[in-house]
């Protein structure tokens, strides 16, 4: 019989915890938020033109993407269960400057594509309700963001707006009972990789649309707030074992609601030989379920969902910028509030320089995408380190994947440049 891998012995050793819902709750929660920032506009558009475009041959990189997701976001939040440091705290704490420079700077970058993706599908939300010019809209929404940030009142509407998110994520999971969908294909090309003639781009977008460099750094931001590295080793190894089945549990729903939205795009979409160019038509995938009210009800949940990522991307904004200068996430710190304000603020003003939104929304996906592989690199770099993790760092197979994940996505994105030549 094989040896059980190192990180699987350390979430399932020694203490077992009971599972009851009481104690359970106390950990559960950090893998759900990160789960709605990737199920945002910039999913919905990524999906959909995956769907209309190459059917259901895409599906396999939801998969792939979702357990890429797993591994790296249950290391990020190892590594904050452990050192009790956000990401970019700890990229600042061990890594000299000119390479802390590059990956706080690129990730950055990369906190200010996702805000585009998510203001800008609020926008879109906005004129298909109120008619209101995607400008207009991404302004106000941009207003409304850092008002709801610096009150610290998002948590008071968030689990609403996730609620209400999450209940038209479902509905595309119900919808694809109602709709024509070729079920034995749908199972091939959840598990059998394909990459049709163009599709990289796309293949690309989705990878970056899942993981979401941003959401990392978010990820072991919350973590560590809540300063777990205080209790024994025990509570320790408890902590760690929980937080996986969160992140689990989490990401399996973001897979299937991922899933369904490709589902339901090829069976209307790619099987009418429509190609989709503006996310508005998307609003179609809703008919079979909701009839003439499938257009309102979309674009309410795209405006609620461009929102609600908008906060998230907003708030690992304020991380990044603040653990440059080894401070946490503070609303009320001034560097903090600069982080937001750059990664919204920058994000608002590249709106007013695209020419084709729906585009717009599928290349900031891909310029996470080509972020991605130096937060991963940053991050396994320091989970593997015994300075920085003592007993608790990545070693065996774990350690191996997760390198293996790093240059699987810098192939990808070297596939992806040498296309366009």
């Amino acid at each position: 019989m094989l040896p059980m891998p190192t990180f699987l012995r350390k979430i399932f050793s020694g203490h077992r915890p009971k599972l009851g819902g009481l104690e359970i709750l106390k950990y559960i929660g950090p893998g759900f938020i990160v789960t709605i920032g990737f199920i945002d506009p910039g999913n919905w558009a990524t999906n959909i033109a995956a769907g209309s475009q190459f059917g259901y041959g895409l599906l396999w990189v939801v998969t792939l993407s979702t357990l890429i997701l797993i591994l790296v976001q249950h290391n990020a939040a190892h590594l904050g269960i452990v050192t009790g440091l956000c990401l970019s705290e700890a990229i600042v704490k061990f890594n000299n400057k000119p390479w802390t420079a590059f990956l706080l700077g690129s990730a950055m970058l990369a906190s200010i594509s996702t805000s585009l993706a998510e203001l800008l599908g609020a926008a879109i939300g906005l004129n298909m309700l109120f008619k209101i010019p995607v400008p207009v809209g991404t302004i106000l929404t941009a207003v409304v963001v850092v008002a709801i940030v610096f009150s610290k009142g998002y948590r008071a509407i968030e689990r609403y707006i996730i609620g209400f998110v999450s209940i038209i994520g479902l509905s595309f999971i119900y919808e694809i009972f109602l709709a024509d969908v070729n079920w034995p294909l749908t199972a091939r090309s959840l598990v059998v990789p394909s990459v049709p003639h163009g599709s990289i781009m796309i293949i690309m977008a989705v990878i970056g649309a899942v993981v979401m460099p941003h959401n990392i750094f978010l990820h072991s931001e919350i973590i560590q707030s809540r300063q777990l590295q205080l209790g024994d080793e025990q509570s320790i190894r408890k902590h760690l074992r929980y937080e996986f089945i969160d992140t689990i549990v989490a990401m399996a729903a973001g897979w299937a609601i991922n899933s369904a939205m490709i589902i339901m795009a090829a069976a209307v979409f790619f099987s009418g030989h429509t190609v989709v160019s503006e996310l508005a038509q998307a609003e179609e995938t809703l008919r079979p379920l909701l009839g003439n009210n499938a257009a309102f009800v979309f674009a309410a949940a795209l405006l609620f969902a461009g929102v609600s990522s908008s906060i998230s991307s907003a708030l690992a904004g304020g991380s990044i910028f603040a653990g440059y200068f080894s401070e946490p996430l503070d609303v009320a710190d001034s560097h903090s509030r600069l982080g937001i304000v750059i990664s919204i603020g920058l994000a608002a003003l590249a709106v007013f320089f695209l020419t084709d939104p729906f585009q717009g929304l599928i290349w900031s996906q891909v310029v996470l995408s080509i972020q991605l592989p130096w937060t991963v690199f940053g991050l396994i770099a320091l989970t593997s380190s015994e300075r920085v993790m003592g007993i608790h760092r990545n070693a065996g197979i774990e350690k191996w994947l997760l390198w293996g994940i790093a240059v699987l996505i810098s192939a990808l994105n070297g596939i992806l440049l040498y296309s366009f030549f």
